[in-house]
């Protein structure tokens, strides 16, 4: 169901820039500080499931790598599919990331936030919008 919304564009513009902006940022921390990230690895509850799928340097740059590109997609305008490819490195990472060693409700709450920005740009066509 589909109902019309006034929507101002320049929110939908600021919404776009911060949510790949965090995808950008978490992408290159991730690029640039492997071995920080892969200590983070190490205290998790489920290291076992990173162990399982390869060596957690090499996860680290696909990771960074599956945050960087989808969030220069999302950046540009292709919410749709940059919002999907979020998605779907997004949900992996965050049973790792909230199960380390210094969880906290943080995490919990800032990755709901995150998800609910992607999940926005995924449920509504937003060139419709703009146009």
């Amino acid at each position: 169901m589909m109902t019309k919304i006034l929507i101002n564009c320049g929110s939908i513009q600021l919404l776009r820039i911060f949510v790949s902006g965090i995808f950008l940022v978490a992408g290159m921390n991730h690029l640039l500080n492997i071995e920080k990230t892969a200590k983070k690895i190490e205290q998790a509850s489920f290291k076992g499931i990173a162990y399982f799928f390869g060596e957690p340097q090499w996860l680290i740059i696909l990771s960074g790598i599956v945050m960087v590109a989808p969030g220069f997609l999302f950046l540009i305008g292709y919410d749709q599919m940059g919002g999907n490819l979020f998605d779907g490195g997004f949900d992996p990472r965050h049973i790792n990331s909230s199960s380390g060693a210094n969880y906290d409700t943080w995490t919990l709450f800032k990755n709901i936030a995150i998800l609910g920005g992607l999940l926005f740009f995924i449920m509504n066509n937003i060139d419709n919008l703009l146009k």
